[in-house]
């Protein structure tokens, strides 16, 4: 299982919005990943989060 590109664009959005502590950027991505998503994006999103956090270090 994977999450969708749409998905993965947002969830990128929310670790800069988290970076950069932009409360507004990040409740508004919030918001879309909740209406996005679905049971089985959320455990795709538990089974990425290792890879996206290897690949925010790497360009950070």
């Amino acid at each position: 299982m994977s999450v969708g590109p749409e998905l993965e664009t947002a969830l990128r959005g929310i670790a800069e919005a988290v970076q950069y502590r932009d409360d507004h950027v990040l409740r508004r991505l919030l918001a879309r990943l909740a209406e996005q998503a679905t049971i089985d994006d959320l455990y795709a999103l538990r089974d990425a989060l290792p890879r996206l956090r290897t690949s925010a270090s790497t360009t950070h």
